[in-house]
C-alpha cells in the first residue's frame, strides 16, 4: 500500500477514535447535570481536567505551551469559542434534552464549517455541497419546530441553545485552519487554551456560586467529571491534529462518528428512545453531511 493510501487509513481511524470518543462526553455531561453539578462548574472541571491530562503528554513529549503574546492570543480563542462559551452551553443543554439529541446537534458543526467558508470564499461553490446544506437546516427545523419532535415542547429552547453551541464550535474549527499555522504543536496549543478556559472560568463560577466540589470516595458525579474532561480533551487533541492534517472541512467528518456514537451511547446508557421527527432529523443531517463534506482536503 502507498504511503498517501497508508496517510488515508490514518486519518480516518483519527476520524472514528475521536468520534466515538466525543460521542460519549453527552451522555457523561447528561449524568453530572443529573446529579445537580451546575453547567458552570462543570465546564470548569472540563476544561482543567483536560488541561491536566494534556499537560502530561506534553511532559512526556517534552513539548510545553509557548508563553509569547501571539500564543496567548490563539490561546484566548481556543478558550472562549471552544470551551468556555460552547461547554457551558452544552452542560446547561444536557440537563434539560436526552444525550442523543444533544449528539445531534453537533451535525451542525460541517454545515456551518462549509457555509462560511462558502461565505468568505475559502471554498468553492459546489451544488452537492449546498443541497447538504439545506438538508441540513430543514433537518434543524424538524427537530425543533413540530411539537411532537421532542419528548416535551418546553425542550426547544435549549436545543437551540446546544445548537448555537455548534456555531462557537465552527468558529473555532475555522480559526484553527486559518489562523494557526501548520508546524504548530497542537496538543500543546490545546492545552494552553484550556488552561486559559480554566482561568476564565474560575471567577465566573465563583461569582454563580457554580463551584463543584470533588468528594471522596468518588460517586457517579465525579467519575463522569472525570472521565468527560480525559475523554473531551484527547477526542478535542485528536480533533485538532486532524484539522491541520487534512483541513477544517474533512476533520468535521469526525461529527458523522460523533453524532451516531452519541445517539448509540444515549440508547445504551439511558434507553433513550427517540420520536419519528428526530429519527427523520437525524438521516437528513447524515446525509447533509455525506453532500458537504469532501473526500480530499480543499485547495
Amino acid at each position: 500500500m502507498s504511503g498517501t493510501g497508508l496517510q488515508k487509513i490514518y486519518l480516518y481511524v483519527l476520524v472514528l477514535a475521536a468520534g466515538v470518543t466525543w460521542g460519549l462526553t453527552f451522555s457523561l455531561a447528561r449524568i453530572a447535570t443529573s446529579q445537580g453539578a451546575h453547567p458552570l462548574g462543570l465546564s470548569f472541571w472540563q476544561a482543567m481536567g483536560g488541561g491536566v491530562t494534556l499537560i502530561i503528554i506534553c511532559a512526556f513529549r517534552q513539548i510545553w505551551p509557548a508563553v509569547d503574546m501571539q500564543s496567548i492570543r490563539r490561546y484566548g480563542v481556543i478558550a472562549f469559542t471552544g470551551t468556555a462559551i460552547p461547554s457551558t452551553l452544552y452542560f446547561y443543554a444536557a440537563s434539560k434534552i436526552p444525550a442523543g439529541i444533544l449528539a445531534i446537534t453537533v451535525t451542525l458543526v460541517p454545515l456551518l464549517t462549509y457555509a462560511t467558508s462558502l461565505l468568505l470564499g475559502v471554498d468553492a461553490y459546489r451544488r452537492k455541497r449546498f443541497i447538504g446544506i439545506l438538508l441540513g437546516f430543514v433537518a434543524i427545523l424538524l427537530l425543533v419546530i413540530p411539537q411532537s419532535s421532542l419528548p416535551d415542547p418546553s425542550m426547544t429552547t435549549w436545543t437551540l441553545l446546544a445548537l448555537l453551541s455548534s456555531v462557537f464550535y465552527t468558529i473555532e474549527n475555522l480559526y484553527v485552519d486559518a489562523g494557526v499555522p501548520d508546524d504548530a504543536d497542537m496538543i500543546a496549543l490545546l492545552t494552553g487554551g484550556l488552561f486559559v478556559a480554566a482561568t476564565v472560568l474560575i471567577p465566573i463560577q465563583v461569582v454563580q456560586h457554580a463551584w463543584v466540589p470533588l468528594n471522596f470516595p468518588f460517586t457517579r458525579i465525579e467519575w463522569s467529571i472525570l472521565a468527560s474532561a480525559v475523554a473531551g480533551s484527547l477526542a478535542y487533541a485528536l480533533f485538532f491534529m486532524i484539522v491541520k492534517m487534512a483541513g477544517a472541512v474533512f476533520a468535521s467528518l469526525s461529527a458523522y462518528v460523533v453524532t451516531i456514537s452519541g445517539v448509540f451511547w444515549g440508547i445504551v446508557i439511558f434507553d433513550e428512545t427517540h420520536s419519528l421527527w428526530v429519527w427523520s432529523a437525524f438521516g437528513l443531517l447524515l446525509v447533509g453531511m455525506v453532500l458537504v463534506t469532501p473526500r480530499e482536503r480543499p485547495a
